[in-house]
């Protein structure tokens, strides 16, 4: 019987069972209200009256989970403009950035935007939003999403990431990087046979350079988010440990706690490979903990 790609992450799975049943599901649903333009308790009456179940979402005021079969971009609500489809766990990386209305904020790898929208709206439009993607391409898809939901603070750049170039410090920075997309194989099953620990070191290389840029465009005092939708320690723990280390003291991994939503700790060890011990306040999501996708994040702060 061949091996799954995944059996490698048997040893740090708390209900291996429970994990690939998850797999095997389909993923529900979810939508957040744009408050630019109406309030969580009217899109709840709207799906009321519609006779749909929307759960709401414990850890993230304003969000609701949908059945699974919903075709969510046919309602009303989210052709207007009212609200947004975007995965459950990928609403972490935004959320845990904290953005505040009349900052200066950078989203390195930006497209297709569904974060840079939620930042935009939590700031209510005020203060300035650099939406960054190395794609032209991809950011015509950013521009339809932050023109529908009706976003006014966002300027786009095209470049790497990795060679962002200097200027005026940013008060935040999310990073949610390219990888190997583990995690969404619940909507893409395909990434599973594509993955390895191979492909997961080529790609921490590419990472870490970023991420070593998005700790040199913050301010001192200011916030950078690291997340990743995959699960190999590689893109993400070995990445967060190695800026960390070149760092020197100049940065710091955030605790962090969002009542409501499972997650494991990150890890401290990995194959013989032992990481800082502030690893453990990293995150990681594993499907069956929330009836999501996977994921990975880690809270920094730059001292200095």
């Amino acid at each position: 019987m061949e091996a799954h790609p995944f059996d490698r992450y048997k040893p740090i799975i708390d209900d291996w069972q429970a994990f690939m049943d998850a797999l095997s599901r389909p993923l529900p649903v979810c939508v957040w209200t744009n408050t630019l333009r109406t309030s969580p308790d009217r899109l709840r009456d709207w799906f009321a009256r519609e006779g749909l179940d929307a759960e709401s979402l414990p850890w993230y005021q304003g969000a609701f989970k949908l059945a699974s079969e919903l075709p969510a971009g046919r309602l009303l609500p989210y052709r207007t403009g009212h609200c947004h489809i975007q995965e459950e766990v990928s609403l972490l990386p935004a959320r845990l950035l904290d953005p505040q209305p009349g900052e200066r904020i950078l989203d390195l790898c930006a497209a297709p935007g569904n974060k840079t929208a939620q930042i935009a709206v939590a700031m209510q439009n005020r203060g300035t939003i650099i939406a960054n993607d190395r794609s032209e391409g991809r950011l015509h898809v950013l521009r339809r999403t932050l023109a529908r939901l009706g976003v006014m603070n966002v300027t786009t750049t095209v470049t790497d990431a990795a060679r962002y170039p200097d200027g005026e410090a940013f008060d935040r920075v999310l990073l949610d990087g390219p990888c190997s997309c583990e995690g969404t194989s619940r909507k893409h099953p395909n990434v599973v046979w594509q993955s390895g620990p191979g492909h997961a070191c080529r790609m921490g290389r590419v990472q870490a350079a970023m991420l070593r840029r998005a700790v040199r465009l913050c301010k001192p005092g200011g916030r950078i988010v690291y997340s990743t939708c995959t699960y190999a320690p590689e893109e993400n723990e070995a990445v967060v440990h190695t800026v960390l280390r070149e760092a020197d003291g100049a940065i710091r991994i955030v605790p962090v706690d969002l009542p409501g939503l499972q997650a494991s700790p990150g890890l401290e060890c990995w194959n013989g490979n032992r990481y800082d011990t502030s690893m453990r306040h990293a995150l990681r999501i594993w499907p069956h903990q929330n009836d999501s996708g996977g994921f990975f994040v880690a809270v920094l702060e730059k001292i200095g």
